[in-house]
C-alpha cells in the first residue's frame, strides 16, 4: 500500500494532502474534512484506512482556513474551488474513476462543487451529511441536491443530531439518484452505543463496505 503526505495547489497557499492507495484500487475518493478538524483527525484517518481495506484509494486534504490555523470555515466559493483543485490533484495521483466525498462540512461543500459544475465525478459519498443545525430540522442545506445527476450515497448515524432521520430519508427518497445507509447507533462523530449496537463491524468498516458496494455499482 502506498501512503504519502505531500502538498497540492490551493486557491492561495499550497495545502497539505495525504494519499493512501491500496494495491490495484477499484476507484479513488477525494475526501474532504469537516468544519472542526483537518485531514489528520483520527476519524479522517479511520475512514481512509477502512476504504483502503476495501480496495478504494483516497486523497484527503486541508481546506485553506484549516491550513492557516483558522476556526471559521471558508466561504462556499473558496471551498468549492479548493475541492476542484484537490480533484485535479487526485486525478494525477490515482488511476481510475474518482468519487468526491467528505465528512460533514466537507461532504456538503463537495455536493455544492458538483451542483455548481466545478467538478464531475462518477459519484458522491457523504459521511455524516450535516443537513441542519443540531436538533433543528431544516431542508435548506439540501436545496441544491436535486441539481446533481450523479449517484449519491449518504452514510448517516441513527443518532446524528445534525441529520434528523425522517427528514433525511424523505429528502433522499425525493432524489432519483440517491440512497441512504443508516449506521446503527452512530452519532455525527461516529461514536456508537456498544451495548445496543447489533452490527459486529466497526462503524468505519461498515461505512467502507457500503462505499465499496456503491463503487461497484457506479464504476
Amino acid at each position: 500500500m502506498e501512503s504519502r503526505e505531500f502538498q497540492i495547489p490551493g486557491p492561495g497557499e499550497s495545502l497539505d494532502a495525504f494519499l493512501l492507495v491500496p494495491e490495484s484500487p477499484v476507484a479513488g475518493v477525494v475526501l474532504a474534512h469537516g468544519a472542526g478538524a483537518g485531514l489528520r483527525h483520527k476519524n479522517m484517518e479511520a475512514i481512509a484506512q477502512a476504504l483502503a481495506e476495501e480496495g478504494i484509494a483516497s486523497m484527503r486534504f486541508n481546506f485553506p482556513y484549516m491550513q492557516a490555523g483558522g476556526r471559521r470555515v471558508d466561504r462556499a466559493e473558496v471551498a468549492c474551488s479548493t475541492i476542484a483543485m484537490a480533484y485535479e490533484s487526485a486525478a494525477a495521483e490515482i488511476a481510475g474513476p474518482l468519487i468526491v466525498a467528505g465528512h460533514s462540512f466537507g461532504g456538503r461543500m463537495s455536493s455544492l462543487a458538483v451542483a455548481q459544475g466545478f467538478i464531475s465525478p462518477v459519484g458522491l459519498i457523504f459521511f455524516s451529511f450535516p443537513l441542519h443545525q443540531a436538533n433543528k430540522p431544516d431542508r435548506k442545506r439540501a436545496a441544491h441536491l436535486n441539481q446533481i445527476d450523479q449517484p449519491m450515497l449518504f452514510l448517516s448515524g441513527t443518532r446524528d443530531d445534525l441529520a434528523d432521520r425522517q427528514l433525511l430519508q424523505a429528502i433522499v427518497d425525493e432524489l432519483s439518484t440517491a440512497r441512504v445507509h443508516w449506521l446503527e447507533t452512530g452519532n455525527h462523530s461516529y461514536v456508537v452505543l456498544k451495548r445496543t449496537r447489533s452490527n459486529p463491524l466497526s462503524i468505519f468498516s461498515e461505512m467502507a463496505k457500503q462505499a465499496r458496494e456503491f463503487v461497484d455499482e457506479v464504476v
